[in-house]
This record gives structure tokens, sequence and C-alpha cells, in this order.
């Protein structure tokens, strides 16, 4: 049953994100990605995630889709006319995003650590949080906490991957300023 509802909400996410490419008016764009980021919510409580779950819900389908909605309302953005397709755009866009899968991979296969083969489970057993971060994460009585665990994990084992997705963020941020400018006529 997990295995379908994991299946189930996988599809559903990337069926709103495809909504969130296609649809024309923003208004609607933005609702397709609220319903994007509940869907992945739902597939991080198929795994067993719930702190990732609900972080998911209140950060980005609570404050940040609340600021572009309020963005959208700002600007008083239209629904987008068809335009001819650019040649031009297209193959500088393609261009970039070479290059950085390009420069991605250089990274990730000169460093053997960055390789992503299995990723390491933090071991709190042996007090590896404890021994990095100090005697007030020490779970040897075995209490787990999931928000030190979470933590020593992403900033940890996964930096890179977490500063890659920052740029990402910045990069469709001034995206959306640089698509929310009013062409002169």
């Amino acid at each position: 049953m997990q295995l379908a509802l994991f299946w189930l909400f996988s599809i559903l996410m990337l069926l709103f994100g495809l909504g969130v490419v296609f649809c024309r008016n923003p208004v609607s764009s933005a609702m397709s990605l609220v319903m994007s980021f509940v869907a992945l919510a739902a597939v991080f409580v198929t795994l067993d995630a719930f702190f990732i779950a609900v972080v998911q819900v209140m950060v980005y389908a609570g404050a940040v889709l609340v600021l572009f909605l309020f963005i959208i309302m700002l600007l008083d953005l239209r629904a987008e006319a068809r335009r001819p397709v650019n040649l031009l755009a297209w193959a500088g866009g393609g261009l970039v995003i070479s290059g950085f899968l390009a420069a991605l991979v250089k990274v990730i296969s000169s460093d053997p650590s960055l390789q992503m083969a299995k990723p390491a489970l933090v071991n709190l057993q042996d007090n590896t949080v404890a021994r990095i971060f100090g005697s007030h994460f020490n779970f040897s009585n075995g209490a787990i906490n999931d928000v030190a665990a979470i933590g020593v994990t992403l900033f940890g084992r996964f930096n890179l991957p977490f500063q890659i997705i920052g740029v990402l963020l910045l990069v469709a941020t001034v995206g959306v300023v640089v698509l929310s400018k009013k062409e002169l006529k």
C-alpha cells in the first residue's frame, strides 16, 4: 500500500509540475505549484520523513508561495499570449544548461567524497553528533532528535547539493523578476 501511495503522489507531483510550466495564467500556475508542493510532502510522508513533510508544507507551500502570489498580484500579471519562438534564446538557454551540467559533472567526478553512491546514515549510537557539535547533542540515552540528525546530515555529507539548490532558487527568483518586467511597446 505504501508503494502504491508513493507512486500515486509522485505522479500527481509531476502532473502538477507540468501544470506550473504549461499554464498561461500566472495564478493557475501558482496554484499548480501549491499542489505540487503538497504532493511532494505526501511523498515524504510515504517515505516516513514526517519532519521534512511538515517543513515542506510550512516553508514552501506556506511562505514561499504566498510571496510568489503577492508578487503576481502586485505586478498585475495577465495570462500571457503566445509569442513566436526565439531560437537564439533557446540556444543560449541550452548553452547555459549544458555548461552548468558539465561543471557539475566535473566537480562531482573530481572529488570522490561527493559521489552519491550510497548515502551514509548518521550513526547516533557512537555519538558522532556529540563529537562534531559538542555534548549538547549526546544521544547515548537512545532519544533521537530528528532536527539534529537532519542538520548533521544536511550540512555534513550533503553540503554541496544543499548549496546547489540555493543557487538554483536564486536563479529562479531572478528569472521571476526578469519574466515579470513589462515590455515597452
